[in-house]
């Protein structure tokens, strides 16, 4: 049913959304591709998978310490990239950042393992079934959480002293700190925010499809790029527009075209609505300070 899949897809994007409102809120304050995204998000599911199979830890605390290890490894990142490379060309943070993304996967390879691992939770198959159509509870909650935080994430940009800095950083720098603006105290908020968004995703990834491994987050990283530029670099809105399309994308191009064809599909698309409005769908509502 075609219906099916475009809930399906809706469930889906939820993970995307919270990977590309990652990648939107480096990108669009501090213009850095934060290429170590993709290791963060799998260090949520494979460390939460660690503590609650290895470490016999409940399965709430488990989850916490994932989301929360998530921020640590992004400020662990902001600090051996951004901080101390900013000042250098603007491809060099970027290609560190490459760095730290084989480091944490092949620290997860050593201590953890290479293979694919099932992750436990803590309740059976739990379904909705309304007209018909079946909606997984925990991939609702997941939606759920992920359109929580993002107006969450919103409220605190707009209306906190934390994101009145964030936006004159993505104004100017430089301006900022002229105006006594922290930035060595905003900038590695900034990177805990993403971070543990990122950790997010892995998280509900792992618990909504049952399995984790060092390589998760390499493909759905590049979903949240494409979910970032299909809304707009610097938009977190337009993220979450842009993730929940490319989920009924995918899902949709499964149910019609396969498994092995739904990367065509989706990359397909996005290089067409590129061509269409390379800005994305709302990269042109003003500068990225008013984006954020």
């Amino acid at each position: 049913m075609l219906t099916q899949q475009v809930v399906n897809g809706l469930m889906l994007g939820a993970i995307y959304v919270l990977v590309g409102v990652a990648f939107t809120m480096t990108i669009g304050v501090l213009n850095f591709l934060n290429f170590s995204i993709p290791a963060i998000f799998m260090l949520g599911g494979m460390l939460s998978w660690a503590l609650i199979v290895l470490g016999r830890l409940p399965w709430l605390l488990a989850v916490a310490l994932g989301f929360a290890a998530g921020g640590l490894a992004s400020l662990v990142v902001e600090r051996f990239t951004y901080r101390w490379l900013r000042s250098s060309h603007p491809d060099v943070p970027l290609i560190s950042s490459v760095g730290f993304l084989v480091l944490y996967e092949h620290l997860v390879i050593l201590y953890l393992g290479a293979h694919i691992q099932r992750f436990p939770v803590p309740f059976g198959d739990a379904n909705l079934r309304v007209a018909g159509l079946i909606i997984s509870i925990p991939q609702l909650c997941a939606l759920a959480i992920a359109v929580g935080l993002v107006a969450a994430l919103d409220r605190l940009l707009r209306r906190t002293q934390l994101g009145r800095c964030l936006r004159a950083i993505a104004e100017n720098p430089d301006t900022a700190r002229l105006l006594g603006v922290d930035t060595n105290r905003i900038v590695p908020a900034l990177f805990v925010i993403s971070g543990m968004f990122t950790a997010l995703g892995g998280i509900l990834f792992a618990a909504n499809y049952l399995q984790v491994s060092p390589f998760i987050g390499n493909e759905v990283a590049l979903k949240g790029v494409a979910a970032m530029i299909i809304g707009g670099m610097g938009n977190i809105w337009g993220a979450v527009v842009g993730g929940l399309l490319i989920g009924v994308l995918e899902a949709l191009s499964i149910h019609f075209f396969g498994g092995a064809k739904a990367e065509i599909v989706i990359f397909g698309c996005l290089l067409a609505f590129l061509c269409v409005r390379p800005t994305g769908l709302y990269g042109d509502r003003g500068v990225r300070v008013q984006r954020v």
